[in-house]
């Protein structure tokens, strides 16, 4: 029996879009072997893998209004523009106002691997759910702690950042693990063409207790290039299956429109929709 694998880019606030399409794979019961989140896709995977419908879409659009969620005080405060410990932690554990179903995504039998990058070494590590405890969602942390934006996120005895700045899209980690059948799910238009980092002195000399970290900033851009291409070359073999925003949005990583957002959000729904019987097609052939 092959092994489908699924992978949820990250991009802050652009991964409404992924939450649309999670929430539409809920309504038709899509589920997979194994599920490989990236940043905020990380999180968006923690709430489709405990069957929660639209809680990633009020992290998006409700509580991202809280003063405490981002914003250049909670960086003045915390060291961190997003403040990870208050979604992730205050929000989230079982006494928050939207707590993760924590049971429901313990028993949820798909691998869940969580895409963290170690601040020593600079390589990408893949946590598990086998690395949350109730209340204590540090692994989704470390996997959303870009960094400059946050502060690096201590689990294990180890300090960890965002997974993208290792592997935006962990294309060779699912193939190695032995899926058949990948549908990816991309933050960007397939017309997305990754720069350079700009601003390199600058994380240069913020980042300099993590030189490996910054050696992956650098050249991020080149990395993502060739991670595209792989996917591209196995869309064109028939075993991945890509969804990417059909249009431009207005949504950048740290937006705070709601509007803006929830459009995105409904982008994910309307792609899923047009292209639903084209997925079922593939994952059952």
């Amino acid at each position: 029996m092959s092994k489908n694998g699924l992978i949820v880019e990250g991009g802050g606030m652009k991964c409404a879009y992924s939450a649309g399409i999670l929430d539409r794979f809920l309504d038709d019961g899509i589920c997979f072997d194994e599920c490989i989140g990236v940043s905020a896709g990380s999180g968006n995977l923690a709430s489709y893998l405990a069957n929660q419908r639209e809680r990633n879409l009020h992290f998006y659009t409700i509580y991202q209004k809280h003063p405490e969620y981002l914003g250049m005080k909670n960086y003045l405060k915390h060291g961190s523009y997003f403040n990870l410990q208050y979604i992730y932690g205050t929000i989230s554990n079982s006494t928050g106002i939207d707590p993760v179903d924590f049971d429901a995504l313990q028993e949820n039998p798909a691998e869940y691997y969580l895409t963290a990058t170690n601040a020593r070494t600079g390589e990408a590590e893949y946590l598990s759910g086998a690395d949350m405890k109730k209340d204590d969602f540090r692994a989704i942390m470390a996997s959303c702690a870009i960094p400059v934006v946050c502060k690096p996120i201590e689990l294990n005895g180890k300090l960890y950042f965002d997974g993208g700045v290792a592997d935006s899209i962990p294309v060779q980690k699912a193939l190695d693990d032995g899926c058949e059948k990948l549908v990816v799910i991309l933050e960007n238009p397939r017309s997305f063409h990754r720069q350079p980092q700009r601003y390199k002195p600058f994380y240069h000399v913020i980042l300099r207790r993590f030189p490996e970290v910054v050696k992956k900033i650098d050249d991020r851009h080149l990395r993502y290039h060739q991670v595209i291409a792989q996917i591209n070359d196995l869309e064109a073999t028939g075993k991945a299956f890509v969804f990417a925003p059909s249009q431009a949005g207005k949504v950048k990583t740290t937006t705070k429109d709601s509007e803006d957002i929830h459009e995105q959000y409904d982008l994910g729904i309307e792609d899923y929709d047009a292209r639903r019987d084209e997925l079922k097609e593939f994952l059952s052939g």
